[in-house]
């Protein structure tokens, strides 16, 4: 009889454990899920001030077309992107397209910068000014986001991968987490702005 009391206490704690395991696991996923949220808010918020910046840019960079075509369309795909990973921030296939489209979009944006810094009456216009000090801030707040992102997503990398714990997240079908890194060395780089 102490036996069998015994083993039921021991199926007890075992399922005790089990149940904490789990729910600390999605409380982890939900983290980074909620970190993937901020993030997605910030990219908003930088597709949303691209196309005033090229229709800025355009009265002063007529001949520059290529360069303006090129970040309308980086924006474009990035937008598509980040819309397919906000569905799913735990498909790691959404989030490294995201990556590698918001590595060419950071690109194109250079691009752009550089060639209006070559233009002192696009540098003086106040609007465009004002559109640039705007981007700057928010690709500040985007790499804010990205590192609490990665961090959270580090967490429950971490947590989902140790044992015991991996056995739980193994049996409940626990992914492994894609980080949010920029595939292109240049994009690493916040886009300078210097008016």
């Amino acid at each position: 009889m102490i036996i069998t009391w015994i083993l039921v206490g021991i199926a007890v704690l075992v399922i005790f454990w089990g149940i904490s395991v789990y729910n600390g696991l999605v409380a982890l996923r939900n983290r980074f899920k909620n970190a993937f949220a901020q993030i997605d808010v910030q990219l908003q918020r930088r597709y949303d001030l691209i196309p005033n910046l090229v229709e800025t840019a355009k009265g002063f960079l007529s001949h520059e077309k290529e360069t303006l075509q090129a970040v309308t369309e980086a924006r474009n795909i990035a937008q598509a992107a980040a819309k397919t990973a906000s569905g799913d921030p735990a498909n790691a296939a959404a989030i490294g397209n995201l990556s590698r489209a918001e590595g060419v979009l950071g690109s194109a944006l250079s691009r752009l910068m550089m060639v209006c810094e070559a233009y002192p009456d696009l540098k003086s216009d106040r609007h465009m000014a004002q559109l640039m000090e705007e981007l700057s801030s928010t690709e500040n707040k985007i790499s804010f986001a990205r590192q609490a992102y990665n961090d959270a997503v580090m967490l429950y990398n971490n947590g989902r991968e140790v044992f015991p714990a991996s056995v739980v997240a193994g049996m409940f079908g626990f992914l492994p987490a894609e980080l949010l890194a920029l595939e292109n060395a240049e994009a690493r780089q916040a886009v300078k702005v210097q008016f």
